[in-house]
């Protein structure tokens, strides 16, 4: 058996079922998020079509987690099983001629069929970028949101650093109607999830970056904690207040949720 994550440039045995990972890069403006939906243009829906092209299977690939609407990947991690034998170098070729340029395929593995991007992923990373320039280049308008207002932003770091260790972020989860169903169908889920760094940075060409990197995130988890971080930034609410919106595990306790265009998939650690 292939070991997990190790690749392989040898064919697989004739009918044998081989499981894939890929990484993938794309720009989220012109799709409707990750996950495939009915008579919408999703990553997801465009992968598995592209798969379907070049081996005439049909297979769904799981990602490492649903990016919403709008929001853009560096490195989103998808995995699938496979019966046709096709070398990777061939296959990675293949997919990207196969796919939009709007979504770039960077590496191609073999792993174990067992291996799934989302149940097996350890640590996830996002980026929130905002540009701070009074006047933001129409070729960064779509990945980043412009915000020229005044910002505090050792108070923002201050508010950041509050949410880094387990806690339950309630808070800052939106509403997700997979999540209902599959509550109504398991029970609850936790909303427990593990940050270990939470940081703002200033970079030389006007951006503020946020970057947070933990186990998992919930539903516009990420964007309504730049939205929090914003109104610290601005005075709205002081920095030590992000404690007491954890603990009130109410959505209704914390800012509003940043745009999808700022956000960022970094990255996936297994």
């Amino acid at each position: 058996m292939v070991e997990k994550n190790q690749t392989s440039e040898v064919p697989a045995p004739e009918g044998a079922v081989t499981g894939w990972k890929l990484v993938l890069a794309y720009d989220g403006t012109d799709f409707h998020g990750w996950q495939v939906q009915p008579e919408r243009v999703t990553i997801q829906g465009t992968l598995a079509e592209a798969i379907e092209r070049i081996t005439g299977e049909r297979v769904l690939p799981q990602g490492s987690g649903r990016t919403d609407a709008g929001v853009h990947a560096l490195g989103q991690v998808a995995s699938f099983t496979l019966a046709a034998p096709i070398p990777p170098s061939n296959f990675h070729r293949a997919l990207n001629r196969a796919l939009p340029s709007s979504v770039r395929v960077l590496s191609v593995e073999r792993v174990s069929p067992d291996f799934h991007a989302r149940h097996d992923a350890k640590v996830k990373t996002y980026e929130y970028r905002i540009f701070r320039g009074e006047i933001c280049p129409p070729w960064m308008a779509r990945y980043v949101y412009a915000l020229h207002w005044p910002l505090d932003l050792p108070a923002m770091q201050e508010a950041a650093s509050a949410v880094i260790g387990e806690h339950d972020f309630a808070s800052f989860a939106a509403s997700d109607p997979d999540l209902t169903q599959r509550r109504m169908e398991h029970g609850p889920q936790s909303n427990v999830r593990t940050v270990f760094s939470s940081v703002w940075e200033e970079t030389p060409d006007d951006l503020l970056i946020y970057r947070v990197r933990g186990t998992g995130f919930l539903h516009h988890m990420v964007r309504n904690l730049v939205g929090t971080f914003l109104d610290v930034g601005r005075g709205h609410i002081r920095p030590g207040d992000v404690k007491a919106i954890l603990e009130a595990r109410s959505r209704m306790a914390a800012g509003a949720t940043a745009p999808a265009r700022g956000l960022f998939l970094v990255s996936v650690d297994y």
